[in-house]
């Protein structure tokens, strides 16, 4: 479990996107919205190395994922961890991203090693150190 909270793991578990803030060098902080899944403990975003978001996590690791629901009440969780860039064995945890988001339009890749390769994409692996959140 990521949260001792079940109904805040449960949230987790069962949504597709988030928005991942990271602090830029001035410390003033920059959110954008990423798919991610869960891999066990730990959460996992797929994104291209060249993004401010990967720059920001090389400088400081410290990151905030909300992630939020589709629909009203807009439940949300907030992980507070620790992002660590991944540039290695990518093809296991981007098929967990595109699996969780599987119905939204985006679909893997046929060939996913090119894709990530042509694509210069890296992991971002999020270890939870806080959680807190709001479900209705």
């Amino acid at each position: 479990m990521i949260s001792s909270e079940a109904s805040w793991d449960e949230h987790i578990s069962k949504c597709r996107w988030a928005t991942l803030t990271t602090l830029r060098a001035t410390g003033s902080p920059v959110s954008s919205v990423v798919a991610y899944a869960r891999d066990t403990d730990e959460l996992v975003v797929s994104t291209p190395r060249p993004t401010l978001k990967v720059k920001s996590i090389d400088r400081n690791p410290m990151v905030n994922l909300c992630i939020f629901n589709n629909a009203e009440p807009f439940n949300y969780v907030s992980v507070e961890g620790i992002a660590e860039i991944e540039a290695n064995d990518l093809v296991r945890a981007t098929r967990l991203v595109f699996q969780n988001i599987t119905g939204t339009g985006y679909e893997e890749p046929e060939d996913l090693e090119g894709w990530l390769q042509a694509d210069d994409r890296v992991i971002l692996r999020i270890r939870p150190q806080r959680i807190f959140g709001v479900i209705r």
